[in-house]
């Protein structure tokens, strides 16, 4: 008889897991990122104003930090919906801001 390891049972479960650990310093990022920005920047890009964006990376980042039990808990919906918010600011909002505030020049 073969020896049986359930590596494959909980997988999903330590994805997840790895997932939400690596989503805690990313949102802590995001909001610090948000709040050493000039205001300014955010609507010369069409954006959401600093104050909204540091709400929104802020909240995240605080349901990132308190949801104790990460992807099993009972309201685990809210870490992934943090998640999601920290991500658009990182991916959308971070690159352009950056850029304008660099003077709007190409890396080229």
């Amino acid at each position: 008889m073969l020896l049986q390891v359930p590596v494959f049972e909980y997988l999903d479960y330590y994805l997840s897991m790895l997932i939400w650990i690596i989503a805690i310093p990313v949102g802590l990022y995001a909001f610090i990122h948000a709040l050493l920005q000039r205001a300014d920047a955010f609507t010369a890009v069409d954006k959401l104003t600093k104050p909204a964006w540091c709400g929104i990376t802020g909240v995240g980042a605080l349901l990132l930090v308190i949801s104790v039990g990460g992807p099993v808990a009972s309201l685990a919906i809210l870490w992934l919906v943090a998640l999601c918010a920290v991500l658009v600011y990182l991916v959308d909002v971070r690159p352009k801001v950056v850029e304008v505030q660099q003077g709007g020049g190409g890396r080229w």
